[in-house]
C-alpha cells in the first residue's frame, strides 16, 4: 500500500510538472502573436475600421469577419475597432429605441428571440458573446489582424452593465443606488436596458481595470475603444490608464469631448464631433463652408499640437439613429469623405461603408449588407493610398501643418504642408457652380482623375459638390 501511495505521489508531482509545462508553452504560443507597439509612423498614417460584427456578415460570426481582414489593408486600415463582443444581458433586454423603447419581453413570446439586444449591455466583461462564436475564433481574428500589421482594439463599456450582470448579485455597491436603495439606469438617459455603475467605489473600479488587463494580457488585443468615455470621472483614467500602459504599449480612444483625456499619456485619440456635425450642417444646406472651418480652429484651440481627432462621416450611431451617408450628405456624401481623409487627423471606415451601405442597419436585431465593391470601395482605396504615401496628410503627434485658404462660404479649401509635401484641397459645397481662388503657384496633380493642372495663383472653376485633392508634384 505504501509503495502505491508512493507511486501515486510521484504520478501526480509528473502531472503537476506537465500541467505547469504545458501552461509554459501556451504562454510562449500566445506572445508569437503579439505585434510590436503602435509606431509614430502607424499614427500618422492609419485608416481605423470600426467592425460591427453582428451586422458585417449573413452569419454575423468571427470567423465571416475574419477572412476579410486581409483586404482592409487595400484601405490603409492598421487599426481594427471591434464594436461589443461580449454577451448581452437578456433582463431588460431592449427591442427598439427613442423615448418610445420598448424590451424584447413587451413583444408575443414567439417574437422575442429576435431581438438580440444593445451590444452595450453588457453582462460579462471576461466573455464572448455566443453569438459570434468562441474564444478561439476571437483569438484567430486577432492573430489574423495581427498577421496583417493591424492592430485591434475592443470597443469597451465602463459607464455601465447590463442587468444580468454578476456584479449586480455579488456587489450591488458598484452601482449607483436612488434613496430606496434602488440600482439605477444612467441618469438623463433611455438607457433602461444598462444599470449604472458607481465610480465612487474604490472596489469597482479594481474589477474595471482587472477585466480590462485580461484582454492585454491573455488575449492579445492592443488596447481600447471607450464608450461614453467623458461620462466616466476623469481621474479613473488617470488610474486605470498608467496601469494598463504598464502591462503592455496600447492604443486608447475615447468617445469623449474632454481635451484634458488627450493629455498626459491618457487617450491617444478623441472623436472628431464638431467637424462631423458641421459636415452634417453644410451638406444639408444648413450652414455655409465657414461652419467647418471654426469647427476645425475650434479644435486646434482646445487641443494640444500633438492630440490626434478621429474624423468620419458614419459610424454605428451615426447610422443606425441618423441615417445613412446618402441620407444625411447626399450628393455631397463622396466630399465629406474625402475630407474625413485629408484633415488632420485620423479618418474612420464604419461596416459596410466600403460597400457602398445604402441603409440603416438594424441595431438591436439581426441585419447585414452586400459586399460588393463599388464606387466608395474604390475611392476609399485611392484615398489610403495617398494617406500612406504623402507626408502632407500625416494626421497623428507629428501632424501636417494646415493652412487656411478663405474663399468665402461657398468653397472649403485648404492645403496641408510637411517637408517638400503639399496637398491642396478644394470643395464647392454652395448649390451653384462657383471658383476657388489658389494662391498656389506650379504643376500639380487632380489626384482623383489623375490630371495635370498648372496653377498660377488664378481661380479654378467649381461645379456644384465638385472637389479636388490637388498634390504637388516633386
Amino acid at each position: 500500500m505504501k509503495k502505491l501511495i508512493l507511486s501515486l505521489a510521484i504520478l501526480s508531482v509528473f502531472a503537476c510538472k506537465e500541467e505547469k509545462k504545458q501552461e509554459e508553452t501556451n504562454v510562449v504560443t500566445e506572445e508569437k502573436v503579439a505585434m510590436q507597439p503602435i509606431s509614430a509612423s502607424d499614427l500618422e498614417t492609419a485608416v481605423i475600421y470600426e467592425a460591427n460584427i453582428r451586422q458585417y456578415s449573413p452569419e454575423g460570426t468571427f470567423e465571416a469577419f475574419t477572412k476579410d481582414i486581409p483586404q482592409l489593408k487595400q484601405l490603409g486600415v492598421k487599426v481594427i475597432w471591434l464594436m461589443p463582443v461580449f454577451p448581452i444581458s437578456e433582463t431588460k433586454r431592449k427591442a427598439t429605441g427613442g423615448e418610445d423603447s420598448k424590451f424584447a419581453t413587451d413583444f408575443p413570446e414567439a417574437e422575442q428571440d429576435k431581438y438580440l439586444g444593445s451590444y452595450y449591455a453588457v453582462s460579462d466583461f471576461t466573455k464572448i458573446n455566443p453569438e459570434f462564436g468562441t474564444i478561439e475564433n476571437f483569438r484567430d481574428l486577432v492573430n489574423t489582424a495581427h498577421d496583417n500589421g493591424i492592430y485591434v482594439i475592443l470597443d469597451w463599456v465602463p459607464n455601465h452593465t447590463g442587468w444580468d450582470h454578476t456584479w449586480l448579485k455579488t456587489n450591488p455597491e458598484y452601482y449607483t443606488q436612488n434613496d430606496k436603495g434602488e440600482v439605477v439606469h444612467p441618469v438623463d438617459t433611455d438607457w433602461t436596458d444598462v444599470a449604472d455603475l458607481n465610480y465612487d467605489n474604490q472596489e469597482m473600479r479594481k474589477a474595471m481595470i482587472a477585466d480590462m488587463t485580461y484582454w492585454l494580457t491573455k488575449e492579445g488585443v492592443d488596447g481600447f475603444r471607450c464608450d461614453v468615455a467623458g461620462s466616466v470621472p476623469t481621474d479613473f483614467w488617470e488610474q486605470a490608464i498608467p496601469e494598463l500602459r504598464a502591462k503592455k504599449d496600447i492604443f486608447m480612444l475615447a468617445e469623449a469631448w474632454k481635451p484634458e483625456l488627450l493629455k498626459a499619456g491618457l487617450f491617444d485619440m478623441g472623436y472628431a464631433w464638431d467637424r462631423h456635425h458641421a459636415m452634417n450642417a453644410i451638406a444639408q444646406g444648413e450652414k455655409d463652408a465657414t461652419e467647418f472651418t471654426t469647427a476645425l480652429q475650434t479644435d486646434f484651440d482646445r487641443y494640444e499640437a500633438d492630440d490626434i481627432l478621429m474624423n468620419f462621416v458614419t459610424n454605428h450611431d451615426e447610422n443606425s439613429w441618423n441615417g445613412t451617408i446618402k441620407e444625411r450628405m447626399g450628393e455631397a456624401g463622396e466630399m465629406m469623405t474625402a475630407l474625413a481623409y485629408v484633415t488632420p487627423g485620423m479618418p474612420l471606415i464604419y461596416s459596410g461603408q466600403e460597400y457602398d451601405l445604402e441603409h440603416r442597419l438594424l441595431f438591436f436585431e439581426k441585419d447585414s449588407f452586400p459586399h460588393t465593391k463599388g464606387k466608395t470601395w474604390k475611392v476609399l482605396e485611392k484615398l489610403a493610398t495617398l494617406k500612406q504615401n504623402n507626408a502632407a496628410l500625416n494626421g497623428g503627434k507629428a501632424s501636417a501643418k494646415f493652412n487656411a485658404i478663405d474663399n468665402g462660404k461657398d468653397v472649403i479649401s485648404f492645403s496641408r504642408t510637411k517637408g517638400d509635401d503639399e496637398v491642396v484641397f478644394v470643395a464647392n459645397v454652395s448649390k451653384e457652380n462657383t471658383k476657388a481662388n489658389l494662391s498656389q503657384k506650379g504643376t500639380y496633380v487632380d489626384y482623383m482623375s489623375n490630371e495635370t493642372v498648372e496653377l498660377n495663383g488664378d481661380a479654378i472653376p467649381l461645379a456644384k459638390n465638385e472637389y479636388k485633392v490637388l498634390v504637388k508634384k516633386q
